[in-house]
């Protein structure tokens, strides 16, 4: 039967759409307006308490200018549950750029995605369908028909739509709005002259089959099982967290004895963003992966120990100026990689395997079989998650002689390379008359001045940079290059320094780590199919601490069809198949 466009239908809908995340995996809550945060505040709440609240709240709220840290505190503070929660998010509102911020809150389990910007533009960034959506009609285009139509985008059939804002004379224009992008309307007689407030009751339910069109990276999320992680380094323990987080059961391999044997192994790296005059893609994940980590460093470490919020100062010497410009980034830090690693692998659902060195790959039974070099059986695993860096490669080089029909995809996958580095350190005791930095400093190279250690401090530089395709450098020589690149970054402490790396008296620690040619890690899967067992996170270079929990967010996001932790175009850029 035909139905008319224009006449609103009526489907009855639960009163609190949010008593239906009981026994869910995941409940996925749309907001276009953020406000003060109230809303927010009081779903986290409500989702605290509920005897069967789901394991992830997502909350996706959109905003045109973010309220300062003291005004959502404000808001609240008659309620101490309330004002306990905002206090949380408090301290980790900073630099609300236009653009996407990811928040992990409640361990985790609660996650904030708030939208900076213009209303449609946020939406059409969205890559996920949402359970329940609250509209509110603060301005004058947030009912306009192409708002409607993309946020009709971010909805499933079933979708919960509430609308909060206008008197009621206001709602006749939308309602018409929303019948005609598919929405069925609960209170048709809602929509009358009415001189108090409104809200208009509906659910997305069109009338006309929906198109396999939409870009959401899978339909539907994907059944929580087992997986397999092949790298025990930062790369490979960030998603073995974020999946464990979501239920799945994450068993680790490395061949190593221990995690963080690799280049995560490195005893201090800084959190820190990259910067650029046109703020290019790399800069933009840069600053999403640095909040995130700040996140799980003040979750997970003891401060002043495993890290510090130190602040960095960074000197762009090579940009071209007669003397270095500095920037201060209040949010930068210090962190000890391998400290984070083994908090990450502790958490409950993850099973780490040393001396587990994976050899090949074989699909069998609708599982993944994980070989050693004798051809015995590590472990078996429905998804597969490749995150040990140069490994990755020669193991799918080998998956492709047994599989040669995948050489096409394969050929997507941005070329990546292995570069040495070496870090100078010695103890502070060993170099008492140099005058360091109260803070880090980071340019052409860095410099970490004060890091505990065994009961002592010490001062880390580097690192050097040469590709492991070239004979390799001796330490003396990577120790100087080293002190070449301090000498512009800090000439008074070079100069003080200098002797100490001309004597080989400095001690070294020394690694590879990979990096990909467009320097952005490669996040996805390495298969075409939807339902792709196969996947990778790798080549994240140098920036291991600034991208590792950015790109665990996005790959455990697209398993379990979650909001993204970005914008759809930024995300993008760091697909795994995209050459």
């Amino acid at each position: 039967m035909a139905v008319n466009p224009e006449q609103p239908q009526t489907l009855p809908l639960n009163k609190d759409p949010r008593s239906v995340w009981q026994g869910q995996a995941c409940w996925r809550l749309l907001d276009t307006q953020f406000a003060l945060g109230e809303r927010f505040f009081q779903t986290w709440q409500s989702w605290r308490i509920a005897p069967q609240r789901s394991r992830l709240l997502h909350y996706v709220a959109l905003t045109q200018a973010p309220p300062t840290g003291a005004a959502m505190s404000d808001a609240v503070r008659q309620d101490p549950a309330l004002a306990h929660l905002a206090q949380e998010l408090a301290e980790q509102w900073a630099d609300l750029r236009p653009g996407f911020h990811r928040f992990l809150l409640d361990q985790g389990r609660v996650i904030l995605t708030l939208c900076v910007g213009d209303t449609l533009t946020l939406l059409r960034q969205q890559q996920f369908e949402a359970d329940a959506v609250v509209l509110s009609l603060d301005d004058a285009e947030a009912g306009s028909l192409w708002i409607i139509k993309a946020l009709a985008r971010c909805c499933r059939r079933g979708t919960r739509l509430s609308v909060r804002g206008p008197h009621a004379p206001a709602l006749s224009e939308l309602a018409r709005h929303l019948v005609q992008c598919g929405y069925a309307l609960q209170t048709p007689a809602a929509v009358t002259a009415s001189p108090a407030p409104a809200t208009l009751e509906a659910r997305y339910n069109p009338r006309w089959t929906l198109k396999n069109t939409r870009q959401t990276a899978l339909e539907t999320a994907l059944p929580v099982g087992s997986c397999a992680v092949i790298g025990a380094g930062l790369a490979g323990a960030s998603v073995a967290a974020a999946l464990a987080r979501r239920g799945w059961q994450v068993t680790v391999l490395d061949r190593a004895e221990a995690p963080a044997a690799g280049a995560s192994g490195l005893p201090v790296g800084l959190i820190v963003p990259h910067v650029s005059v046109d703020d290019c893609a790399l800069s933009r994940l840069s600053r999403s992966g640095v909040r995130l980590m700040l996140q799980q460093a003040r979750s997970l470490l003891l401060a002043g120990q495993d890290w510090a919020a130190s602040g960095v100062l960074e000197r762009d010497i090579d940009g071209g100026h007669l003397t270095p410009q500095d920037i201060w980034h209040p949010q930068g830090a210090w962190l000890k990689p391998a400290q984070l690693v083994r908090a990450w692998l502790s958490q409950a659902g993850i099973t780490f395997m040393g001396h587990s060195e994976v050899r090949q790959l074989r699909q069998r039974h609708g599982a993944w079989e994980l070989l050693d070099a004798r051809a015995q059986v590590l472990c078996r695993a429905e998804r597969v998650v490749l995150a040990h860096a140069g490994g990755a490669v020669a193991l799918l080089q080998r998956l492709l002689r047994d599989e040669p029909e995948r050489a096409q995809d394969f050929a997507r996958l941005p070329a990546m390379r292995g570069m040495r580095g070496l870090l100078s350190w010695a103890r502070h005791d060993e170099t008492s008359n140099a005058a360091f930095p109260p803070q880090p400093v980071n340019g052409s190279g860095s410099m970490v001045p004060h890091v505990p250690m065994n009961g002592e401090f010490a001062w880390f530089m580097g690192s050097s940079y040469q590709p492991d395709s070239q004979p390799e450098r001796p330490d003396l020589d990577n120790h100087h290059r080293n002190w070449q690149h301090l000498q512009p970054l800090l000439p008074e402490l070079a100069d003080a320094l200098q002797q100490k790396f001309e004597s080989g008296e400095l001690k070294s620690w020394k690694n590879t780590r990979c990096v990909t040619t467009d320097r952005l890690p490669a996040v996805g899967p390495l298969e075409t199919s939807k339902q792709a067992g196969l996947w990778i996170c790798a080549g994240l270079g140098s920036r291991g601490l600034s991208f590792s929990v950015l790109c665990a967010e996005l790959l455990a996001a697209r398993w379990g069809a979650e909001p993204w932790p970005v914008e759809a175009r930024l995300a993008r850029s760091l697909e795994a198949l995209r050459a």
